[in-house]
């Protein structure tokens, strides 16, 4: 048993990422340890069968170990701007379009990042590849600031963090690209008070430390752009 839930994380993880941002949106708070993925602490290791970020061990031992699955653990105890309730469509359109980041995307991204660790991957064709997403995200987002409408939804914070990353693997030719609305989009992200919450340097966990207690603050999320 613990005081508080622990949310095993790294920065940069855009997994990780997502996590937080759920966390901080409902105003709950986690003791958060930070994860060195080079060096992780036999803790984190006995706690997470999968042994990646995020990894959240609730106050009774019980373990959840997907990061849409601690968005959605957080967001069911409060959901303060209704990420759960999108404006627009429905929860099963918004759920089709996380698994399609989480799937198809996520891997033609991982394979045009990090291209020399794959055989046979041609970093122009996975960019080809995983850009046919983020094309439906800005005709999604053509007339509107939200994925679903005029707000957020949970469909926003989960796939943001990725689009990130993506931008960030060669931003030069991100920024060359025809996409207004999804560079605004990411960039009203970016340049958000809930961005850099989340994205806070943390040192390294080890056993023994003192708790350090991540707080939720809905206040930091934009509600209008």
């Amino acid at each position: 048993m613990t005081d508080y839930p622990i949310l095993y994380s790294f920065r940069r993880c855009p997994y990780a990422m997502r996590a937080r941002l759920a966390i901080l949106v409902t105003g709950i708070e986690v003791e958060l340890r930070e994860v060195v993925l080079k060096d992780k602490a036999p803790a984190f290791l006995v706690a997470s069968p999968t042994a990646t970020v995020p990894c959240l061990v609730k106050e009774s031992g019980h373990v959840i170990d997907e990061s849409i699955d601690i968005m959605l653990w957080a967001l069911e105890q409060a959901d303060p701007q209704l990420w759960l309730v999108p404006e627009q469509g429905n929860l099963q359109e918004v759920q089709d379009l996380i698994r399609a980041n989480d799937g198809p995307f996520k891997c033609h991204l991982d394979r045009y990042k990090y291209d020399t660790r794959f055989e046979g991957a041609v970093r122009t064709d996975e960019r080809a590849a995983a850009s046919e997403y983020l094309r439906k995200l800005d005709q999604k987002l053509d007339g509107r600031p939200w994925l679903f409408g005029a707000r957020a939804s949970i469909a926003d914070y989960a796939i943001l963090p990725f689009v990130r990353q993506f931008a960030n693997t060669d931003r030069d030719w991100f920024d060359a690209q025809s996409w207004s609305p999804l560079k605004r989009w990411l960039a009203a992200f970016e340049g958000s008070d809930a961005f850099l919450s989340v994205m806070s340097k943390y040192r390294k966990w080890s056993a023994g430390d003192v708790p350090l207690i991540f707080k939720g603050d809905v206040g930091v999320f934009i509600t209008k752009y």
